[in-house]
């Protein structure tokens, strides 16, 4: 709500989140494999993102210390440096002021790896096979501030009744 006395405009309420701020969104994503940044790639192009790629763990580390990265999605295997040990250094660059904070995007092989993408800090984590509404549905999410978890491949909950014959 904005406010206005003698000339002087006082906004009221909550800031923005950073990545909100700027009308586009620089997005890296992170893969040794062209097949699935081209992918990635095409299912986020537009007006609203712009989009980088690197194909390598430590690639991504440096131009993430350059700083206007607002999401790096990162595969869960990347070369000799996964995506968990990318995320963790990213944390640890960022706790002492080496680089900005961003937030991350994991995608992972299959869902025993959801306990990496947790682990590591990352703020959210889709499992694969992509498809392009998930894909933009998580983006959106984590650059809005919040976590995102792939709820598409969760095992079934089944009840066993303990008393039936």
């Amino acid at each position: 709500m904005r406010i206005s006395r003698n000339n002087i405009v006082v906004i009221v309420g909550p800031l923005p989140c950073p990545a909100t701020l700027s009308v586009v969104a620089h997005v890296l994503l992170v893969s040794d494999l062209p097949s699935l940044r081209d992918e990635l790639r095409s299912m986020l192009v537009g007006p609203d993102l712009s989009i980088e790629e690197v194909s390598t763990a430590r690639e991504a580390i440096a131009r993430v210390t350059e700083g206007g990265v607002d999401l790096v999605i990162c595969d869960l295997q990347v070369g000799s440096m996964g995506g968990m040990a990318l995320t963790l250094e990213l944390r640890h660059e960022e706790s002492f002021g080496a680089a900005e904070p961003v937030s991350v995007l994991m995608l992972l092989d299959r869902r025993p790896d959801v306990f990496l993408a947790r682990r590591s800090g990352a703020e959210g984590f889709l499992v694969k096979p992509l498809d392009p509404l998930r894909v933009r549905a998580a983006v959106r999410a984590v650059l809005r501030g919040e976590s995102y978890e792939d709820e598409s491949l969760r095992p079934a909950t089944v009840r066993v009744d303990s008393h039936a014959q």
